[in-house]
């Protein structure tokens, strides 16, 4: 954190006091104390972690696209949650793809050299136990936990790092081109005022987000373990159902929520919990409703690996083990429009294909309903199957849930795919509880099926086939869980 205000100790400046804390100070005595009697804990002979090299291959690639220029790319600040407590911190995506480290308040610098580029880490150095910092700040290593010294931190990520105290004033200093990557750490942005321009740091971020479009071999790596971790979330929702229905969504949602601790970083976002109508609302995350046996579960969830790199998965699921004939109708009818939709998927195919084909599918079974006036041409030209489809039909995935997001519209969704690109193909049909253009026993259904995409050089792989997906199977699956 690059903020003078900062609660951040240092030799000149005397540490804050709580107020309303229950010692009124410190005696000399105490203080001299705590100085000594501590063991070395430095380490030593640290391997690089497993990204180290794919990290540097991307620094190389940013590095050639903006030669010349400082580029700086924080890692982000610790956000106040409420009064001293803060939400658990989670590093930008794109310091963590370019540097492989997630901690606070640290800022990769690429300082323009001769050839190239100069990387430097900028992170807070261990605590100061000179001036009792590692006890008395709230960020102090007693209370938070140790942190890499500069020295291991360099090992392990294979950048030179130095003390982020003093970065401040060495950017008020820099001269020549400037970019950051903004939103992140207000310090930093401060310090850089006078010498950055909106249009020129938002190339820096459109080509970080395009930079991630295809992913190397090691993010396909975490996306197979993000995906088989969230397999194992699934599982464990479906064996405890029965309690799910003593209590409500909640207990699915922290069900899963326990997998992705014990396995994971964290989940990669809200998990979805909706059964019942709640599977007609797109982003369900309250998560408070009942579980009813004879209603449809439809579950949105995804691990979080350890770097950042999370799964996206959804099955809709008979609480009861067996789908009713109407719930059958629709969900495999969604499984038609998914099955289109992954065999688009394809290299060299256009991103919008596998979107167009699902569409294609739900448009027709609509039709087929009886529920909107044909022919299916008309029906897509004129968007009318949105009323039950609402919501595009995948997106990439990556570090973010919704990856990309900010590269060129003719990169992404105007684009054309490669191999190592991932998305998730993901139809749903949703009818709402007060929607009367439907007959009621279509109302309250609500029906997605969503897996994750990996593209081949010769077609795509499912990384999440490991659950099933026809209805049969999802039944003889639920089945053999429920032993």
């Amino acid at each position: 954190m690059l903020d003078d205000d900062a609660d951040q100790a240092d030799e000149e400046k005397p540490l804050k006091q709580r107020k309303n804390g229950l010692y009124p100070g410190v005696s000399d005595e105490l203080a001299e104390s705590m100085k000594s009697g501590w063991a070395d804990t430095e380490l030593h002979g640290l391997e690089p972690i497993p990204q180290a090299a794919y990290t540097a291959a991307r620094r190389a690639a940013l590095s050639a696209r903006f030669p010349g220029e400082r580029l700086v790319i924080p890692a982000g600040n610790l956000k106040t949650r409420s009064n001293d407590t803060e939400y658990p911190f989670r590093a930008s995506v794109e310091y963590a793809y370019l540097t492989g480290n997630l901690t606070e308040d640290g800022v990769l610098v690429l300082e323009p050299a001769t050839n190239g580029h100069q990387a430097t880490i900028y992170l807070l150095p261990r605590s100061d136990r000179e001036n009792g910092e590692f006890w008395l700040s709230g960020q102090g290593e007693l209370w938070v936990g140790r942190r890499h010294s500069l020295t291991e931190a360099e090992q392990l990520h294979g950048i030179p790092a130095s003390d982020v105290r003093e970065l401040a004033d060495a950017l008020r200093e820099a001269t020549g081109p400037v970019r950051v990557v903004r939103g992140y750490d207000a310090g930093v942005e401060a310090a850089l005022t006078d010498k950055v321009t909106a249009e020129r740091d938002e190339e820096l971020r459109v080509f970080l987000s395009e930079a991630r479009l295809v992913k190397d071999e090691f993010e396909a790596g975490e996306l197979q373990k993000a995906v088989d971790s969230t397999v194992r979330g699934f599982e464990d929702v479906v064996k405890v159902l029965d309690k799910a229905e003593a209590t409500s969504e909640r207990y699915i949602e922290g069900t899963f929520f326990l997998r992705a601790r014990v396995e994971g970083n964290d989940v990669g976002y809200g998990s979805i919990c909706a059964a019942g109508a709640h599977a007609c609302t797109l982003h369900w995350v309250r998560n408070d409703g009942p579980v009813r046996s004879g209603d449809l579960l439809l579950l949105d969830a995804g691990v979080e690996t350890h770097t950042l790199y999370t799964a996206d998965v959804t099955r809709t699921l008979p609480i009861n083990g067996t789908y009713s004939e109407i719930q059958k109708k629709i969900y495999d009818a969604v499984y038609e429009a998914q099955e289109a939709g992954i065999a688009a998927v394809q290299p060299g195919g256009k991103y919008r294909d596998f979107h167009d084909a699902s569409q294609r599918v739900l448009a027709r079974k609509l039709v087929e309903w009886g529920l909107v006036e044909g022919p299916v041409e008309r029906v897509l030209e004129l968007g009318l199957q949105r009323r039950w489809t609402l919501h595009g039909t995948g997106h990439m995935l990556g570090m973010d849930v919704h990856d990309c997001a900010a590269a060129r519209t003719e990169t992404y969704v105007d684009g054309t795919l490669e191999p190592g690109m991932c998305l998730t193909v993901e139809p749903g049909l949703y009818f709402q509880a007060d929607d009367l253009t439907v007959p009621e026993e279509y109302r309250g259904i609500g029906v997605r099926i969503e897996d994750d995409i990996l593209v081949t050089e010769d077609g795509n792989r499912n990384l999440s086939a490991g659950l099933p997906r026809r209805s049969d199977e999802v039944e003889a699956w639920m089945a053999s869980l429920k032993g």
